[in-house]
């Protein structure tokens, strides 16, 4: 089995790597492929890569390589793992919005429109080179903001199935809350990216037990801790919004909090700049404990899972994964071709890719913004192809987080003049 990691060079890889060389079993990786522009990056992060590999043990052969179709050619799937304009860009996105009193965040409001629009057009070249010379090779995209460029994924015919690490997160802090393995849980999850709710909490599977009121019950302070909401919004809501929806349901508080403090994206790259230096000593063998704050947890997990499912016989995998993929009316307020963020059967669908398990009818309060947040991305994504301020302005006015015709305007100018030179059209 091949696969390839488009952003191969990222400073997170180790933590794919890692994930690899201990589920092998689950998914043997005969060969795996680090695809990356940056020359001197991808050489760090290949050499810690292939010690992570020779410590434990794996067979598989590991290369790198700055040229992007030979080295997804002959894939059986590539993981899609971009930041267009790397740490510096990010900076911009979460800085420029607080001026104008909102979130400024790398995927949700107006920032993460602009990742959207430098991120949708480079992906889908991608997966355009990718089908010429592996045209069955599935592209698992766990590039920010999944929901959007998944959509531009399947709306291009592509194989594509979009990843978040949020419901592995949860379930795994729901597990050790519970006692028991991760296993043993099943989260309803429901939403789009970065915009879900766990509605319950099951023992063993879909049609168990639901063990989330004693759950909130008897841990509700913990959980509210880590989302870093009121404990009380827990209790009203009787659900677990993801820490997302923070910047929904308190957001004049996070712009007071972001306006106070470094951005994320400074504390990261200096987090990189000395990840980079360990990732040079050449007795390093394991992923450092300090990738640990680097984000993305458990998506190596996540990721094994999902490729073992949908390639080869799959039988160490999980039948029912959380995964982004086309709606095809499992949330009937939306359009059949929106992308959604559901439970879906992962294994034994012939080949034809996730399908959603049924969702039970949603509440307006989650239902409600759950359209209003997709029909954004449509519009979002309507820029992303074709540009265009009218477009953006567009996208940002409908934006539950914007909403407001002269801050949309203002936005939309702060955008375009910082992400200039990664829009052709601008």
């Amino acid at each position: 089995m091949k696969l390839a990691v488009v952003g191969g060079g990222s400073t997170y890889t180790p933590e794919l790597i890692d994930g690899f060389a201990r589920l092998r079993d689950t998914l043997p990786v005969g060969e795996l492929v680090l695809i990356d522009p940056a020359a001197e990056r991808l050489e760090l992060v290949g050499g810690l890569a292939r010690r992570i590999f020779a410590r434990q043990d794996h067979p598989g052969k590991i290369t790198t390589t700055a040229d992007l179709d030979a080295g997804v050619a002959g894939a059986d799937a590539v993981l899609l793992q971009l930041r267009i304009g790397g740490q510096a860009a990010r900076l911009q996105d979460e800085t420029w919005p607080l001026e104008c009193g909102c979130v400024g965040q790398e995927t949700t409001g107006a920032g993460g429109l602009a990742k959207a629009l430098r991120t949708v057009p480079v992906v889908l070249d991608i997966a355009e080179r990718v089908r010429r010379v592996s045209p069955d090779a599935w592209i698992i995209d766990f590039t920010n903001p999944v929901g959007i460029v998944t959509r531009a994924l399947l709306a291009a015919g592509h194989k594509a199935v979009g990843l978040c690490n949020v419901a592995i997160g949860l379930q795994r802090k729901f597990a050790a809350l519970l006692e028991v393995a991760p296993s043993g849980i099943h989260l309803d999850h429901v939403g789009l990216n970065h915009l879900t709710w766990e509605l319950g909490v099951r023992e063993g599977g879909p049609d168990g037990a639901d063990l989330l009121p004693g759950l909130l019950a008897a841990h509700g302070g913990a959980v509210a801790d880590d989302l870093r909401l009121p404990r009380a919004v827990l209790d009203r809501l009787g659900v677990v919004p993801s820490y997302y929806l923070r910047y929904f349901y308190a957001h004049d508080e996070v712009v007071r909090e972001l306006g106070g403090k470094p951005a994320r994206a400074a504390e990261v790259a200096a987090m990189e700049r000395e990840l980079l230096a360990l990732y040079a000593d050449p007795a390093l063998d394991e992923k450092p404990a300090l990738l640990a704050g680097r984000g993305g947890a458990f998506y190596s997990e996540a990721a094994v899972d999902l490729a073992a499912a949908l390639l080869g016989d799959g039988s160490g995998a999980s039948p029912v994964q959380v995964v982004n993929t086309r709606n095809a009316g499992t949330l009937p307020f939306l359009p059949d071709d929106a992308v959604i963020e559901v439970q879906a059967r992962v294994r034994d669908t012939g080949g034809s890719g996730p399908v959603p398990l049924a969702v039970p009818r949603l509440d307006p309060l989650y239902a409600g913004l759950i359209s209003h947040v997709s029909a954004y991305e449509e519009l979002a994504l309507d820029a992303a192809l074709r540009g265009g301020r009218e477009r953006v302005f567009r996208a940002l006015l409908a934006h539950p987080l914007v909403g407001q015709f002269d801050l949309a305007d203002g936005l939309t100018d702060r955008l375009l003049a910082h992400n200039k030179e990664h829009l052709a059209w601008a």
